[in-house]
């Protein structure tokens, strides 16, 4: 088990079933992070930069909910209130939209291609833990 589980699991408010999910979402927000924030940079390094502007910009902006649901996360913040279900939801749908952006540029950019499946699997893990929570 990484440290991450062992810290999440051993937090005297772990809901009975949910723990995997929040460790699995956690990790996934800040993989995605880290990716998308390498995917902006080598848009950025690209010859057609103007193209990909758009792009590295959604990275960015992903890479941001990411690492802010992956903090609430850990914190544990009372998941009863919606709280924590509503910053899950906006996770998946910044995830979906860097995707959908760098799935236009997956061809001709394997940093694109990565970053765009790495995306989707964030949004997945972090609609996961919402059907978990619900």
């Amino acid at each position: 088990m990484s440290v991450l589980g062992q810290m999440l699991y051993a937090h005297p408010d772990d809901p009975e079933g949910v723990g995997e999910k929040v460790r699995a979402a956690v990790e996934a927000c800040g993989l995605c992070a880290q990716v998308c924030v390498v995917c902006a940079d080598a848009c950025m390094r690209e010859g057609e930069v103007a193209e990909l502007v758009s792009c590295a910009r959604s990275d960015l902006d992903c890479a941001d909910v990411c690492e802010t649901t992956q903090r609430v996360l850990v914190r544990r913040t009372a998941e009863e209130d919606g709280f924590v279900t509503s910053v899950l939801e906006a996770c998946a749908q910044a995830c979906d939209r860097c995707a959908a952006e760098c799935e236009e540029h997956a061809q001709a950019h394997e940093h694109c291609r990565v970053c765009a499946q790495v995306c989707r699997e964030c949004a997945r893990a972090c609609r996961d833990l919402v059907l978990a929570l619900v």
